[in-house]
């Protein structure tokens, strides 16, 4: 009898993953990183610069939240062929970031710590979309009934 270990290895990883790092050094996908980068360090530090630093819960709440987009950010510029996979997280902390200072708070929160949140986790939820949106098109153009299997188009 014959066992397998439960995961199968795709013939075409090789390839999928270097499409990832190829689209990984477009000009889109390094501006949405930097960016990401940018707005995850900023709400790391947000409670500090906005002044609510007195909201104990949601001070931990977005450094913790800022440091991962942070890293998430890092992780991408660096080796997105291995971590696009994690694309999903970055529009999930945005929406937390969202809906944060009402989970924790009730409606007792400062307009500050509620403009803030709002405005750095819609733009956080709208950078994650969109690189998962320029990552799934360009993974799947291309792709269809007229490329071969090795993955070139026939000629005509």
């Amino acid at each position: 009898m014959v066992r397998t270990s439960g995961t199968r290895v795709r013939p075409d990883m090789a390839e999928t993953r270097q499409h990832y790092e190829e689209a990984a050094c477009r000009a889109g996908f390094q501006a949405l990183d930097g960016l990401a980068l940018l707005a995850g360090l900023y709400l790391a530090i947000s409670p500090w610069v906005a002044r609510f630093a007195q909201l104990d819960r949601l001070t931990v709440s977005n450094l913790v939240t800022g440091l991962a987009v942070a890293a998430l950010a890092v992780g991408f510029a660096t080796a997105y062929g291995r971590t696009h996979g994690l694309i999903w997280v970055a529009p999930v902390i945005g929406l937390w970031t969202i809906i944060a200072p009402w989970v924790m708070y009730g409606g007792a929160v400062p307009g500050r710590a509620v403009l803030n949140n709002v405005v750095v986790g819609i733009w956080i939820a709208l950078m994650g979309l969109a690189a998962a949106g320029m990552a799934a098109s360009r993974h799947f153009r291309g792709r269809g009934p007229a490329t071969r299997v090795d993955g070139t188009r026939p000629t005509m």
